[in-house]
């Protein structure tokens, strides 16, 4: 089942940050990994204003999301991370098609009640 990385990141070095941002989307790709989302501007629609950068990248499964983080060709790349700020990285199961059709067709049969 497809897995999302999700990464939010507290810039602090921008330039070192850069040199880190360059070497990623290969090791990412080598692991069936694809960037969804890369952006530094967001906007908060509910809760504490989120000021941090955003990252989420798609892999074919949590498996493949675990052995990119994990993996020898990440390690020095993430090394070039270390000092340019603070990340935090959770690897999320994606939402099956099916259950999503159902859950869809399921609120849809309640009928307009708030509308």
């Amino acid at each position: 089942m497809t897995a999302y990385l999700i990464a939010r990141v507290n810039v602090t070095d921008a330039e070192k940050y850069r040199e880190y941002v360059k070497h990623t989307p290969r090791v990412v790709a080598l692991h069936g990994g694809r960037f969804i989302v890369r952006a530094m501007e967001s906007i908060t629609l509910e809760g504490p204003e989120q000021k941090l950068r955003t990252v989420v990248m798609e892999f074919p499964s949590l498996e493949h999301a675990r052995a990119f983080y994990h993996s020898p060709e990440y390690a020095p790349v993430k090394a070039l991370r270390a000092g340019a700020g603070d990340a935090q990285l959770i690897a999320v199961e994606g939402y099956p098609r099916a259950e999503w059709e159902a859950a869809l067709a399921a609120s849809e049969a309640l009928g307009p009640k708030f509308a």
